[in-house]
């Protein structure tokens, strides 16, 4: 378990083997129960709004930590994966409108998210052969993409906001913002608290997995002794072992099951399969590259430190692994009709299992070489 590889190796299983049960005679009972209604939600809604919530608070603590002490403490440092993160947002969406006109254009922004559970999954498998800061630079880019297309499906995909529900995430947001300027520790209070404003974000119709991210930025830093026995580092340690060999797993499990049997070879020269695994596969890494490449040059952004171009670009190919919130925004985007819904998951999973070969096989090249200027 202390291997940092070691999660990424159980995602990578589990997600195979839930590809293959989706295609076998197991794949009946597989969606029945991921379908099975406990409490009011369904198993699968469980894992990816509620358990998926955990996820992003451990990232949102680990990026607050970073933004504070570490690694995104200096302006430059922050800038870099908010200017990729457009470009990795806004090129896969020009590529997809580029071979789509007409109904089929309302999945422009299908490829437009990293899958930050899968990226970081593969990156995982590098080890100490990727330096931290790239990492780190991957989490952060991960987390403002995915955070763009949580804006993106309420102002676009959104069944309808409920008006007191977002008062009410406002409101305990603020309390908790408060707590933390008035210097209050108690974890559990956080907790307690956190727990409540998931429930009004799940019925606000924005993606419940946000409000891990908002309790993270309240967190505080410092306990009674200094950073040593603060609660985000108490919540941040406490959590991990879980979320790395329980929670993402399972997610994976959840997700990756995507049955076949309504698509064709034959259906990858329609223009939502082609504009969906272009977006993500030519489009992120150009999106993403580019954007830093010139926010660098430009001096409005610091390159990752001990990180060569290579690397960097290996990285951007990488943000192509859309899986997820792709195949979540697909379902939206043709809520009526399952064969674009069916070419979508083609699309994706053609683009996905691209980027995570060529990234990953850029980076295991590229290890070994100085970072130029």
């Amino acid at each position: 378990m202390a291997s940092e590889a070691a999660g990424g190796i159980i995602l990578m299983v589990v997600a195979a083997l839930a590809l293959i049960i989706a295609n076998s005679p197991l794949s009946q009972a597989y969606f029945d129960l991921l379908h099975l209604y406990v409490g009011g939600l369904s198993v699968l809604h469980w894992v990816n709004d509620a358990l998926m919530a955990v996820f992003f608070l451990l990232v949102g603590l680990e990026i607050k930590r970073e933004m504070i002490s570490g690694q995104l403490s200096n302006w430059s440092r922050r800038a870099l994966p908010g200017f990729a993160a457009v470009g990795g947002m806004v090129v896969p969406a020009l590529i997809f409108i580029a071979f789509n006109e007409g109904d089929t254009i309302r999945g422009w922004a299908i490829p437009s998210a990293t899958d930050i559970a899968f990226s970081l999954g593969v990156l995982s498998l590098l080890g100490s052969r990727v330096p931290m800061s790239l990492k780190i630079f991957l989490t952060a880019l991960a987390i403002i993409d995915d955070l763009g297309a949580v804006i993106i499906i309420a102002l676009f995909y959104s069944q309808g906001l409920n008006v007191p529900a977002l008062a009410g995430v406002a409101l305990v947001f603020a309390i908790l913002m408060a707590m933390n300027f008035m210097g209050m520790v108690r974890l559990w209070a956080y907790v307690v608290l956190g727990v409540i404003l998931w429930i009004l974000v799940f019925k606000s119709g924005i993606h419940a997995t946000i409000a891990g991210v908002l309790l993270a930025l309240t967190i505080p830093m410092k306990g009674d002794k200094g950073e040593a026995n603060s609660p985000l580092l108490q919540l941040e340690h406490a959590i991990q072992p879980w979320v790395a060999f329980a929670i993402v797993p399972i997610f994976g499990f959840a997700n990756a099951g995507v049955s076949f049997g309504g698509v064709s070879l034959s259906n990858l020269a329609d223009p939502v399969p082609l504009g969906v695994a272009a977006g993500l596969f030519v489009g992120k890494q150009l999106g993403v590259f580019s954007f830093a490449w010139l926010a660098i040059k430009m001096r409005l952004a610091e390159r990752p430190v001990g990180a060569n171009w290579t690397q960097m670009y290996g990285v951007s190919v990488l943000c192509g692994i859309g899986f997820t919130m792709s195949l979540f925004i697909g379902l939206l985007a043709y809520v009526n009709s399952p064969l674009l819904q069916d070419e979508t998951k083609l699309g994706v999973l053609l683009g996905s299992l691209l980027s995570a070969l060529f990234g990953a096989l850029l980076l295991v090249l590229s290890s070994k070489r100085p970072a130029k200027t």
